[in-house]
């Protein structure tokens, strides 16, 4: 058993039974106090439409009776935009029972006149409560008030047409006075149910929250009295976690001491063959051997040049900060071309790009190592011995993602070396490449949480997949 694992199952009886029920209470009493406040905001939205129901309703009482006598269409228009309130309710009601939340319920909540915020703590409250005992009852109490609604705009209706047709006697305004003023009675009665019921809920949901804050807050304190009591076990596990951290310190040195060796080496190399050629140059007489030792001097430079840009590029790809911003892939793949145009056969390979994707959200900086190191290994492997070389470029999006595809007719890759190409200081050639050129591009990929796939085979080609997601996750 390691030595973390041991420290594990030290904690897990001490403190951390005690973290768990301290925060579990915390998430508890902040649940039941959000759903609580929500609770009571909606009744308290409910008791605010129930105002604008009573009132709406009360004041097209009022314009039926004056149009009632008066007989003026502007009180009949005045009347019907009043009773769209209590309507506009009705219909929300009815359709929250059947459908649930829908379009339909919250265009009759806001013609309802509720509040458009209000909206989702009134449909909450009905869909997962409409069966508790306190709304139930308000429930009830909204459909009888809905039912009398309804009565009184069929007695509208009949006032309305008895006036378009000049049938109106003064025996009909008496009994018509008297059925709107029964209708307008008992609604009284009904909307002071409705709010009675919500007030007597709304003291039950407030009794009951004590009691659960109460409960939960003396939970709270035992667990951290008791977490205290044992806060010198802790400590002594918080010294033997430091001990495991150092020993993962030593084992991260003993890589970076790997990864120095190995630079160093590569960076000494080619300053040993050069001052080799040198000492053999100042012997030659021969202008064509000297020119041939002065291109051995340009290639072991060219070599060391490119190390030092991969030490550069991984350095840059382990420490500067993602920078999600707007890149132009079309750009990056122009500058790259350019950039590498002076490897050898570079001007042999026919490129081709077919861009389907530009502009893209992504870290620029890693963009341009993944495609530098990319193009400049399908140069540098490429395969002299064919009579046309080619590169080609392509991008596109594809379920959800955005992909860059670098395929090639070059040397290809055998398959014995394909599981090892990302590998740091993995070459299949060392006089062409540092080893580090595919795992810094690896690296690059991951860092923006993508992805690289890799086709190729002996003496055919190869083709690299990026795959780069639209938006950067943390």
């Amino acid at each position: 058993m390691s030595k973390l694992q041991a420290l594990k199952n030290f904690r897990f009886p001490n403190v951390f039974i005690l973290i768990l029920i301290v925060f579990i209470s915390c998430a508890l009493l902040i649940c039941i106090n959000f759903f609580t406040i929500k609770i009571l905001s909606a009744n308290r939205a409910y008791v605010n439409g129930e105002s604008h129901y009573s009132k709406g309703q009360k004041d097209a009482s009022l314009h039926l009776i004056n149009y009632l006598y008066t007989k003026n269409p502007i009180q009949w228009k005045l009347y019907l935009e009043e009773l769209k309130v209590p309507q506009g309710d009705g219909t929300a009601r009815i359709t929250l029972l059947k459908a649930g939340d829908n379009e339909i319920a919250r265009k009759g909540l806001l013609i309802g006149r509720n509040h458009e915020e209000d909206l989702n703590d009134i449909i909450w409250l009905f869909d997962n409560f409409k069966h508790v005992s306190y709304l139930s009852k308000a429930i009830d109490e909204w459909g009888k008030g809905d039912k009398l609604i309804f009565k009184l705009f069929v007695i509208s209706q009949q006032i309305n047409a008895k006036i378009e047709r000049n049938l109106l006697t003064v025996e009909d305004q008496k009994n018509y006075l008297k059925q709107i003023s029964l209708i307008s009675d008992r609604l009284t009665v009904n909307e002071r149910n409705f709010s009675n019921t919500l007030g007597e809920g709304t003291r039950k949901i407030k009794d009951l929250l004590i009691i659960t804050n109460v409960f939960f807050i003396l939970v709270i304190i035992c667990s951290v009295c008791l977490y205290y009591s044992i806060m010198v076990k802790r400590l002594l596990v918080s010294k033997k976690e430091t001990e495991v951290k150092n020993e993962n310190l030593i084992i991260v040195n003993r890589e970076l001491d790997r990864f120095v060796y190995s630079a160093s080496h590569d960076l000494r190399s080619p300053i040993t063959s050069l001052k080799g050629l040198i000492e053999i140059t100042a012997l030659e007489d021969d202008v064509h051997q000297v020119r041939n030792y002065l291109q051995m001097m340009h290639q072991s430079l060219a070599r060391q040049d490119q190390f030092i840009s991969d030490i550069i590029d991984y350095s840059k790809n382990k420490r500067k900060e993602i920078i999600m911003e707007p890149v132009s892939l079309k750009e990056l793949f122009n500058e790259a071309i350019l950039q590498l145009m002076h490897i050898e056969n570079a001007n042999r390979i026919k490129f081709t790009q077919e861009l389907l994707v530009d502009q893209i959200e992504s870290d620029g900086l890693r963009l341009k190592i993944i495609i530098n190191n990319l193009i400049s290994n399908a140069i540098k492997y490429s395969d002299c011995s064919k009579q046309e070389m080619f590169i080609t470029i392509k991008t596109y999006f594809s379920e959800g993602l955005n992909k860059i595809e670098i395929s090639d007719n070059g040397i290809g890759i055998h398959e014995e070396h394909k599981a090892n190409i990302f590998d740091m200081y993995f070459g299949t050639n060392k006089n062409k490449g540092s080893g580090l050129g595919l795992y810094i591009v690896k690296e690059a990929v991951e860092n923006i949480k993508g992805d690289i796939s890799v086709f190729s085979e002996s003496k055919i080609g190869s083709k690299f997949i990026v795959t780069i997601p639209n938006s950067y996750a943390v």
